[in-house]
This record gives C-alpha cells, sequence and structure tokens, in this order.
C-alpha cells in the first residue's frame, strides 16, 4: 500500500519543512514551463506563425514540464495534474495572445451589423450572439463577431471592432473588461502551484531497498 502510494502521489521523504532549493526547483520548473506556453502563444500571434499562435507549441511545453516531472521521480498522479492543467493553459493562450496583439497595435473601426445569430444553443438555452458584419464598403467579414453582439442587436446596426492592419489574428469587437492575459492568471498559479508540489514530494531520502547501500550509510538524493 505504501509503495503504491508513493507511486502515486510522490514520496515525500523528508521530516518539517521540505528542502527550500527544492521548492526554488518546483517554482522555476512551473514558471518556465508556464512562461513558455504563454510566450509562444504571444509570439506566433505578434509573427503570425500559425503552428506557435495556435497553441500546438504550447502543448509540446506541457508535455515537456510532465517529461521532467516524471523524470525526478514525481508521483503520477501529480504528473497526471500538471499535464493536465498545461493543455488548459495551452488552449487558453491563444485567445489571450491575441488579445494582446490587438491591445498593442489594433485599430479601431465601425463596421454595419448584416444579420445576428440568435445565440440558441442546441440544448434550447441561450449561447453567445454572433454578429456577421461588413464595412462600410460593402465587404463581408469571414469571421463572426459576438462582443458588443447581444439581443438587442439587429441588422443595420453600427458596431466597433478593433483589427489587426497586419491581418494575422483576426478582428473582434471592441468590449471594456480586463487585461488580455488576466484570464491566464488562474491556469498559471495553478499549474506553478501543482509542479511545486510534484518536485516536493518527489524528494526520496533513502535510496529503494533494491539498490544496494555503500558502507551501509544511506545515500541521500532524489531518488
Amino acid at each position: 500500500m505504501s509503495h503504491g502510494r508513493t507511486t502515486v502521489w510522490g514520496p515525500a521523504e523528508f521530516v518539517g519543512l521540505p528542502p527550500g532549493w527544492l521548492v526554488v526547483e518546483g517554482v522555476l520548473a512551473g514558471a518556465v514551463a508556464t512562461a513558455a506556453i504563454v510566450g509562444t502563444a504571444l509570439f506566433g500571434a505578434w509573427s503570425g506563425r500559425p503552428s506557435l499562435a495556435d497553441g500546438e507549441a504550447g502543448l509540446v511545453c506541457g508535455a515537456a514540464l510532465a517529461l521532467y516531472l516524471t523524470s525526478v521521480g514525481a508521483g503520477r498522479a501529480r504528473v497526471g495534474i500538471t499535464a493536465l492543467l498545461g493543455v488548459c493553459l495551452a488552449l487558453q493562450a491563444p485567445q489571450a495572445a491575441a488579445g494582446v496583439v490587438l491591445a498593442e497595435r489594433g485599430r479601431v473601426q465601425s463596421v454595419v451589423v448584416t444579420s445576428v445569430d440568435d445565440g440558441r444553443a442546441a440544448n434550447g438555452g441561450h449561447g453567445r450572439y454572433l454578429c456577421s458584419v461588413m464595412d462600410h464598403d460593402g465587404v463581408s467579414f469571414k469571421v463572426r463577431i459576438w462582443r458588443g453582439c447581444g439581443e438587442a442587436t439587429r441588422p443595420g446596426d453600427a458596431l466597433a471592432i478593433v483589427y489587426d492592419p497586419e491581418g494575422r489574428v483576426p478582428p473582434r469587437g471592441v468590449a471594456g473588461g480586463p487585461g488580455p492575459l488576466r484570464d491566464l492568471a488562474p491556469w498559471s498559479m495553478a499549474l506553478i502551484a501543482v509542479s511545486v508540489t510534484a518536485v516536493v514530494r518527489s524528494y526520496r531520502l533513502s535510496s529503494p531497498p533494491e539498490v544496494p547501500q555503500v558502507s551501509g550509510r544511506h545515500a541521500t538524493g532524489r531518488r
């Protein structure tokens, strides 16, 4: 039973508070992975590289963190939780990165609503309202806008959108609210916290019984 618990959650063979260097290692591992996931999405959105902007590189970064935790002997459950949080962050990062690009170099334009999807979900509930729009020259936009599009919006109404003059991210409606990276904060903090816990609990004071001991003394280290 003890071996199974160790395998799933990690050995955590220390008394009292964990060693400080172990906490620092966990923080660095989680912070570097978080920065890599968000940073690749931001760089991809800014430079127009779909493989980075779509979050694929972020998924690779999350997988790399999971492999690192496995290599240091972290419990399987904690590795799995970390991998899941990494996937969630990688999937959320592209939208936030696009928001950063639009906030930095976007331009506001007034467009005309041509049609409104009433936002009814498949189960009969209400989802987002989606507006098809065109500019004042009659050119329709390929993407539909949901920010600023609501129940009271009608065809012919004016809608303010922000667009990227370089065309590397899709336009979106102008709407007030928190900064584009604010939504990533909970996922980032959770990923770092779980990474710290996984690294700390990976600490093994003594070598496994099947490993011969040198001069009858316990070897200290990670495994």
